[in-house]
């Protein structure tokens, strides 16, 4: 055999080898998926799957109503909630170097003359404030939209610290889950100010900067604005979120590629430094009487055959699901920019034993097939 021709049947075995080891996207959640955006059920979807041999993904729809560019990959969503993992992830690594604790007391890292609540002699930490058993609600009673297309906007510092100091907790700290934007984009904002940063420059300093994740920030860079996905909500486009003050609750856009870098490292197979504080964030901080297995952001959840480690988001025209099978072999991202859930076709791609819902199509687009079948202009 000649040189050329071994050299060529070794690197086609290598080509084989690789292929069949990468995440392979079910086709059951291909035809969904482009059943949904043909429905009108979603406007776009991208899922994008990874393991330790690589990555795959799969996107059906267009960028907006007007557009036919096609999303990617690359194609920038609001990520919403998942943001929470994030601020998770920074909390963990804080304490990880040892600049502060778990276990600190909120009260330390308040300005001067703002009083945290307590409740029968126990004091709100840091904790609390990421596993939301902090006892504060999913929102201030402060917290009145002047723009309901964009309704945190105008949520200020002033307004952030106001409810704080005037709230009176209605539970015991620790011994209920609430879920709470508000406690946790309290905490994303005090660990920015101690930090002397933005949340945004934070979370690039320990996070996206080390992660090689150039598309994830809150401020649109050029290249983001490019590539974005432009929400809907019930078949209209409605606007972006800008999330100022409560930043840590669910500001963050990314795209697929740059989350799949951040599962990879959350998963342990890209081997980076925050590696033990993404551990910590997904281990369960509260006690079993709760009734939920949650870390510093990321939930858990048990099923017959698995156990997933997943976070999902939404704003106003997105929705997200990000999660990965607790043994680090599987992760996925799903993104659309509607406000129809994907948490289902998530879940079924890390055990199938989950099933997909059987969603209908939308009432606009039944009546607009409807017109167009019926020659109506």
């Amino acid at each position: 055999m000649s040189i050329k021709k071994a050299v060529l049947l070794l690197t086609l075995s290598l080509f084989i080898s690789f292929s069949f080891g990468q995440p392979q996207i079910p086709e059951a959640i291909k035809t969904e998926i482009k059943k949904r955006v043909d429905n009108g059920v979603n406007a776009s979807i991208v899922i994008g799957m990874i393991n330790k041999d690589g990555t795959q993904f799969f996107s059906y729809g267009k960028k907006s109503l007007a557009s036919e560019e096609q999303v990617d990959e690359n194609s920038i969503y609001e990520i919403g909630s998942i943001t929470k993992t994030f601020t998770g992830v920074m909390l963990a690594e804080l304490a990880e170097r040892g600049e502060l604790s778990l276990d600190d007391p909120l009260q330390k890292y308040l300005p001067e003359g703002i009083k945290a609540p307590t409740r029968n002699g126990e004091a709100i930490k840091l904790v609390h404030l990421s596993n939301h058993t902090s006892a504060l609600p999913r929102m201030p009673d402060n917290f009145t939209p002047t723009d309901n297309a964009n309704p945190y906007v105008d949520y200020t510092e002033e307004l952030l610290y106001d409810f704080l100091d005037n709230h009176e907790l209605r539970r015991d700290i620790g011994s209920e889950f609430e879920y709470s934007n508000y406690a946790v984009g309290l905490l994303g904002h005090i660990l920015a100010k101690n930090q002397g940063l933005t949340y945004e420059a934070l979370m690039v300093k320990i996070i996206a900067k080390p992660l090689g994740m150039k598309n994830t920030r809150i401020e649109f860079t050029p290249k983001m604005k490019r590539h974005l996905v432009i929400g809907t909500d019930n078949g209209r486009e409605v606007s972006n979120w800008d999330l100022i003050t409560v930043a840590g609750a669910g500001a963050i856009r990314s795209d697929a590629a740059d989350m799949l870098k951040y599962l990879s490292a959350n998963m342990g197979l890209t081997k980076t430094k925050l590696y033990p504080a993404m551990k910590t964030a997904q281990t369960s901080t509260v006690d079993e009487s709760i009734g939920r297995i949650i870390g510093l952001g990321w939930i858990t959840r048990n099923t017959n055959t698995s156990e997933i480690i997943w976070h999902n988001g939404g704003t106003g025209g997105y929705r997200a699901f990000a999660g990965f099978t607790k043994d680090g072999k599987t992760g996925v991202v799903v993104f659309t920019n509607s406000t129809e859930s994907v948490d289902d076709i998530g879940f079924y791609a890390l055990d199938p034993s989950n099933e997909m819902r059987d969603i209908k199509p939308s009432i606009s687009n039944a009546i607009s097939e409807i017109i167009d079948s019926k020659g109506i202009k």
